[in-house]
């Protein structure tokens, strides 16, 4: 019985020794990724390991885990327009490296190539590109809020041509936040506000000048009544005035037949109304 346990045992460390030894010769890269191997006497390999269960060489050779999917990375940068304007503008990068490329960019560059990339390139290509486009008399500082369509367009091939030497591709480059100094935005505002204030005059002038005119109108047709009032006196003599009398007469008789405590007396007649006898 000792003899079998003590065969067990040895078995069991055998399988265990094994089983380890099999397990450092295996790795695993999951969906999305791949693996660069680097030999200890060799260096880095140049193949490029796929997706799956892959075996190596315990102890001489290492797999380097890359993820080749599109990661988004926010970029700020501040950078000047045509007209000297700070802008601080916040890119938005969908990046992911090249597959064939993954070994030179291990080597030359190392695993946290994004941190080291990408801040780079931007800050380098960015400011050039918002300043040559503005300088073409395309954009001043204003109109690059106006124009961010365009301005993002031109970023996005400027630095994924950049990118690319570096074995990166650019999915999508966005520009997410676009402001200005504080200097400038104060200016814009003042600006508007003056703006307003214009606009506020203009319509008063305008408004003054609808009232002349209304005036002049008005004063016209009086002229035209009073002349031709001034006709008709001439053509019927007084009875023009005469009508105008009983017209105005009537008038005041139907308001006081509508108000309260009037009374009529009998024309010609001393009678107090109301009193005892």
């Amino acid at each position: 019985m000792a003899k079998l346990f003590e065969s067990i045992g040895k078995l069991g460390l055998a399988l265990a020794v094994g089983g380890g030894v099999v397990n450092s010769a295996l790795f695993n890269v999951d969906a999305g990724h791949r693996a660069v191997i680097f030999d200890r006497f060799r260096g880095v390999q140049d193949a490029v390991v796929g997706e799956g269960t892959h075996f190596l060489i315990p102890w001489v050779q290492k797999p380097i885990i890359f993820d080749c999917r599109s990661r988004p990375r926010n970029v700020p940068v501040i950078t000047g327009s045509k007209d000297l304007q700070n802008v601080n503008i916040t890119l938005r990068i969908l990046f992911r490296p090249v597959t064939s490329q993954l070994p030179r960019i291990f080597t030359s560059i190392g695993e946290d190539y994004d941190e080291r990339v990408l801040p780079s390139i931007t800050t380098e290509v960015l400011p050039w590109c918002v300043f040559v486009c503005t300088s073409q008399a395309r954009f001043d500082a204003g109109e690059l809020i106006t124009q961010r369509e365009l301005v993002s367009r031109q970023v996005s091939d400027d630095l994924t041509e950049r990118a690319n030497t570096f074995g990166l591709i650019l999915d999508d480059v966005s520009l997410t936040h676009l402001t200005f100094g504080k200097e400038f935005t104060e200016a814009v505002e003042m600006k508007q506000v003056a703006q307003q204030e214009a606009e506020r005059a203009r319509f008063v002038v305008e408004k003054a000048e609808q009232q002349k005119q209304a005036a002049i109108i008005s004063a016209e047709g009086d002229s035209q009544a009073a002349l031709l009032i001034a006709n008709s006196l001439q053509e019927a003599g007084d009875g023009l005035v005469e009508l105008r009398k009983l017209e105005a007469a009537e008038d005041i008789a139907f308001q006081l037949s509508r108000s309260r405590n009037v009374t009529y007396l009998p024309a010609g007649q001393g009678t107090l109304l109301q009193l005892p006898q």
